[in-house]
Formats: C-alpha cells, structure tokens, sequence
C-alpha cells in the first residue's frame, strides 16, 4: 500500500520530501496523482484503439498509444505541479485558464476514440449502409457515362419506327379510299371498279411500294442502331461488373458513421455528450482540486522551500556583486563608477 502511495504521489508531481512532512495532505496528492495516471491510461487505450483502426496492427498501435499516453501522462502531470497556491483565487483561476483550456482540448482527444469503440455495433451498421450508399453512388455515375449515347440511339430507333409507321398510315389511308369507291361507300358513290377506282388503287400500290422500299432501308438503320445499342449496354454492364463495394473502416469513415448515427438516433446523441463531459471532468479534475483546495501545509513548506532558492540566488548575486566593486576600486575612477553602476542595474533587476 505504501509504494502505491509513493507511485501516485510521484504521479502528481509533488515534491515527495516536502509531502511526507505533511501527512494532512498524503490523500488528496494521491487522489490527484490517480487522476493524473488513468488519464493516461485511458490515453492510451483511446490512442492504441483509433491506430489501431489506421495500420490493422496490434504491436504497432500499441506501441505508439503507449507513447502517446506517456506523453499525455506527462503534460498533465506538469499541469498539476506547475500549478501554486497564493491565497489570491482570481489570479490563481487566470494562471489556470490556459491549463483547463488545454486539458478540455486533451478530452476532446481521448474521448473520441473511446466513442468508437463504445458505439462499434452501430457504426459498423452504418458503415454498411455508407458502402451500399456509395457503390449506388458509383453504378449512377457509371450509367451517367453512357446514357447520353444510349439516349441517342433510342431516339433515332423511335424516329425511324415513326416514320415506317407515318408511311403505313399513309398508305391504309390510300389503300381504305380505293376500298370506298370500289364498294360504292365512299368517293364517286358508284358501286364499280371504274377508273376513279382504277387511279386510286395505283395511288395506294404505289404507297405500298414507297412503304417496302422505306421498311427495308429503315428496317436496316434500326437493326445498325439495335446492335449498336446492345453494345452500349454491354459495355456498361461489364463496367458495373467490375465496380466493387469500398471498404469504409478507416477513422475518418467510423466518425461520419458516428456522426449520421448521432443524427438519427437522440439516445446516442445524447450519450456521446455524457462520455465527452465525462472525460473533461476527469481531465480537468487535478486542475479544479489544485483550484479549490485551501493553502495547506504542503504549499506553504513549498514555498518556503522556493523561497529559500529565491533568497540564496539573490545573496550570491550580492556576494558577486561585491567582489566585483572590490576588484574595480583599482580601476580608474571613470571606469569603476560605470561597471558599479550597471552591477546596481542587474542586481535591482534580479
């Protein structure tokens, strides 16, 4: 139990001789040590897990989340110990701004990993939807290609058709009004097959014949265009053969996944917000205790102990100083007013 206490007062960064004077204050480094080292671990689980998700290898994700997690251990261990109390809260909570600024930034970090992780069955669902979404995406881009030619051709195939039919039309026409007047219901009202009849049946064979004539060129035109036809399409169905369903499982497609689910569903929503305020809280947890907590005995021992650097400095600048002045009463008198004069200047600026 004891070197579990030492681990974690090491975790806070404080000064382990100063605190084992103070025994009133062994709980609440130790509290703040612990805050201190799981950060770092779920840093490192947050950092392992999202490479993880980049290089699809164990070692090297966990390799490089172990240093990231040092590396966020070790800010935040700094944050805490580069924290003083002064009595003076205002300027204590100034002091802490870029600090809790920064630890909200680590949050956001760590968090987000941990969110994919959490939320894994539905983004990977999601993710489904998004490759189905995108391969149909993909395939209308495909058939976007060749819709203008197949357009075409379909547009000249109906033209053609329409006017075999126009002609056909024409000539049931011709063909109905030789009918009419040779059966008297139509044209002279004469029932006999006279020369009125006789002209009118020419006029109809001829539109038969103008009709084979058209049929037969057309019927070729058509047959061209079909075969042309057909191999737009089989191009296009060997290209969307080839299309294949993109693999989304990179982090960028897990967060959009994780995004649209957020979107769709308020519950998710809503527990991403919990799992992000939950992480600031636990990141800015050693800051607000340095923040709240009175002046007890350790910071005073502390700065005592500072204060006592501070004052040693001061003296041996003095004691510099001094030798100085004594060595330069030789010098001439010009000389030795200037070099004690700048020796006043730095020591009153010190």
């Amino acid at each position: 139990m004891e070197k579990i206490k030492h681990f974690f007062w090491l975790c806070s960064g404080a000064n382990i001789a100063i605190l084992k004077k103070c025994e009133s204050e062994a709980s609440k480094y130790v509290g703040i040590g612990a805050t201190v080292f799981f950060t770092g671990v779920f840093a490192t689980l947050a950092a392992s897990y999202a490479l993880f998700t980049v290089f699809d290898n164990v070692w090297i994700a966990i390799t490089l989340g172990v240093v990231w997690g040092l590396m966020i251990f070790n800010l935040d261990r700094y944050i805490v110990s580069s924290m003083r109390k002064e009595g003076n809260t205002k300027r204590e909570l100034l002091t802490a701004l870029p600090r809790i600024i920064l630890a909200v930034i680590i949050s956001l970090v760590i968090a987000k990993p941990l969110e994919l992780k959490i939320f894994e069955k539905e983004i990977r669902a999601e993710l489904v939807i998004m490759e189905q979404q995108k391969l149909a995406a993909q395939e209308a881009e495909a058939k976007l290609r060749f819709a203008p030619d197949q357009r075409k051709l379909n547009e000249e195939i109906a033209l053609l058709k329409s006017e075999i039919a126009f002609k056909a039309a024409a000539r049931d026409e011709l063909d109905r009004l030789a009918r009419e007047e040779a059966d008297g219901t139509g044209g002279s009202k004469q029932r006999n097959a006279g020369p009125i009849y006789k002209l009118k049946k020419a006029d109809a064979d001829h539109a038969e014949q103008e009709l084979a004539q058209l049929t037969e060129k057309y019927d070729r035109l058509i047959q061209e265009k079909l075969n042309a036809l057909s191999k737009t399409d089989s191009l296009q169905r060997s290209e969307l053969a080839l299309l294949e369903r993109a693999r989304l499982d990179g982090p960028a497609s897990r967060m959009e996944a994780l995004n649209r689910v957020s979107e769709q569903s308020s519950a998710i929503a809503l527990a991403n917000w919990f799992i992000l305020l939950l992480f600031i809280a636990i990141e800015t947890a050693p800051v607000f205790v340095k923040l709240i907590s009175p002046q007890g005995p350790y910071d005073h021992l502390l700065k005592i102990e500072e204060h006592g650097f501070e004052t040693q400095r001061i003296e041996n600048l003095a004691r510099l100083n001094a030798e100085i002045k004594s060595r330069t009463q030789s010098l001439p008198q010009t000389e030795s007013g200037f070099v004690t004069n700048r020796l006043d200047v730095l020591l009153n600026k010190s």
